[in-house]
């Protein structure tokens, strides 16, 4: 009697097969027998979330076998550790399937397996990521009643992340409010989330109010932080404020995402901030970025020189580019400069830049027919001649 009374119950969203999915066994043994000679034990090193993401998207059915099969195995061992468990239902998060992580947590009880804080925060999240909100919310209830498994900083993070997302500001600072009132402090985590719930909201003030209490308490922003600072000082417009981030973010040896440099080097394309670009070049290139955000940054420059027909650094910035590896990217900046040398009536130079480049970027249709329009518009019929014969080889006539 004492045991049962242990159980916990959670009768409104119960899985409705308390044992583990067999139905379909038959049908996928051959798959289950292949894990099984391939993992002699349920490793915990091997990449299982993102092959789940990967399978989900494309076989969704499969994705699940495998959460089966890890579920069986826990069985036939006998698992008691409650940490096997919460892993799995991590991966059920990665999924986005609640059913199946209910489902764990009941052969969890079965196996006499007491339920952990952990535990209900992994089922918590997979609710959330399932945007199952009302079964968190029960969750959060059943934790809040418990004596074992009460809500810990993870739990209340949970939802602030959740309703930062969102971009609910009211709910994300009212979460706030709770997890402090329980005795939680804001960690590195849940400053993240309400940057991320300011930003989104458009309360900059206080997104940079959260900032730089963060800072304060002495904790160190994350990628998140600083991705969300970047976005915020780009929709005001502050390239003073982003370079003073980037200079933190590569002291701390973080990484730049890459569309977060398109966002940066866009607003200072947009201001003319071609200067300033160049010093964000040189640190970016000391720091080792990869090579499609380099990209970035170099094209924008040349773009920035061909626009004002700069050729002397339009042709310094392209073999600066090449040397460190890196070509350009797109057509229309090649379109660009081609059409910089066009203005200039720089013939010759054209050529050389062509020649620089040829090894290293194929050119397309429409740069063949910007260059056929220029040369037959500056009665250059013998380039024009040539660059026909260039366009049969490549197919294009």
């Amino acid at each position: 009697m004492a045991a049962a009374r242990a159980r916990v119950s959670l009768p409104i969203f119960r899985a409705k097969n308390p044992s583990p999915i067999t139905e379909s066994s038959l049908r996928f043994a051959r798959i289950k027998a292949t894990l099984d000679s391939e993992f002699s034990s349920v490793s915990t090193e091997f990449p299982w979330a993102d092959l789940l993401t990967s399978l989900n998207s494309s076989a969704p059915r499969k994705a699940n076998l495998v959460i089966e099969w890890k579920l069986e195995k826990l069985g036939r061992e006998n698992e008691k550790s409650h940490d096997s468990y919460a892993e799995l239902i991590s991966l059920c998060e990665s999924i986005k399937n609640l059913p199946t992580a209910l489902l764990v947590f009941s052969s969890m009880e079965a196996q006499g397996v007491k339920p952990t804080s952990s535990v209900f925060n992994a089922l918590i999240l997979t609710s959330l990521s399932s945007g199952n909100m009302l079964t968190a919310l029960s969750l959060f209830e059943i934790m809040e009643r418990s004596e074992g498994y009460r809500p810990d900083s993870e739990t209340y993070n949970a939802f602030i992340s959740a309703y930062a997302k969102l971009g609910n500001k009211s709910a994300t600072d009212a979460w706030l409010t709770a997890k402090m009132a329980s005795g939680f402090s804001a960690d590195v985590q849940t400053y993240g989330f309400l940057i991320l719930s300011c930003v989104k909201s458009k309360s900059f003030e206080d997104a940079q109010r959260y900032y730089e209490e963060m800072l304060s308490c002495g904790l160190i922003p994350n990628e998140s932080v600083f991705q969300n600072m970047l976005l915020m000082y780009c929709k005001q417009r502050n390239p003073g404020r982003i370079k003073e981030i980037l200079k933190f973010m590569l002291k701390g040896e973080y990484r730049f995402d890459q569309n977060m440099a398109k966002k940066v080097v866009d607003l200072y394309q947009e201001l003319g901030l071609v200067e300033e670009l160049e010093e964000l070049l040189v640190n970016l290139t000391e720091s080792d970025q990869n090579s499609e955000v380099l990209s970035l940054f170099h094209c924008s420059i040349i773009r920035m020189y061909a626009d004002t027909d700069r050729l002397d650094d339009v042709e310094y910035s392209v073999g600066r580019m090449l040397k460190h590896g890196i070509t350009f990217s797109c057509s229309e900046d090649v379109e660009k400069v081609i059409c910089s040398y066009f203005r200039r009536e720089a013939y010759d130079r054209l050529e050389l830049f062509l020649e620089r480049i040829k090894d290293s970027y194929k050119l397309t249709r429409s740069i063949y027919d910007l260059l056929g329009a220029g040369y037959r518009r500056a009665g250059l019929i013998e380039k024009l001649n040539i660059l026909v014969n260039e366009m049969k080889v490549a197919g294009f006539v």
